[in-house]
């Protein structure tokens, strides 16, 4: 079934913040060291409500049947005003989460398909996300939508001696 993608509301906030939740909850369980799991909802409305209220901001949700199944955060940005960055501007996906239910069944490759549709009409000239290393599942679902890899992010961690 086809999703019905629209843009969120504050009423959608326990849905969204619950879909999120499950998102979050994979990045906690495999990076235990950088996510840790909050005293009370994935967001707090806040954040949600801040969202809404931003012009630069796009936050849309997807149901099926009437059920929210799926929400994307994107940001517009632009580029550092630094010699050697070209001035742009882009989006950038803060979130993208599906209900783990619904996963696999095109939702969120609608919904990316309306954060570019959004950025577009922003004035955005791309669109660019994170992902961790760990999430295989994720890394291929944005090279299946034509996303390529443009910098890799590194750490170590420290310890006393070291």
């Amino acid at each position: 079934m086809k999703p019905d993608i629209r843009p969120a509301t504050a009423e959608d906030y326990e849905t969204i913040s619950e879909v999120l939740g499950q998102v979050d909850a994979l990045h906690r369980d495999a990076l235990p060291h950088v996510f840790r799991k909050p005293d009370g909802p994935a967001r707090d409305p806040e954040y949600i409500l801040a969202a809404l209220a931003d012009a630069n901001t796009g936050l849309f949700v997807a149901e099926v049947a009437g059920q929210l199944v799926g929400v994307i955060h994107v940001v517009l940005r632009e580029s550092p005003p630094v010699p050697i960055f070209v001035p742009r501007r882009y989006a950038v996906i803060d979130s993208l989460a599906v209900h783990e239910a619904h996963r696999g069944k095109g939702i969120g490759a609608a919904l990316m398909a309306t954060a570019e549709v959004w950025a577009r009409a922003k004035g955005a000239g791309a669109v660019e996300l994170h992902v961790w290393e760990f999430n295989a599942s994720a890394v291929a679902f944005y090279e299946r939508l034509g996303y390529d890899t443009l910098s890799r992010k590194m750490g170590r961690a420290l310890s006393e001696g070291s």
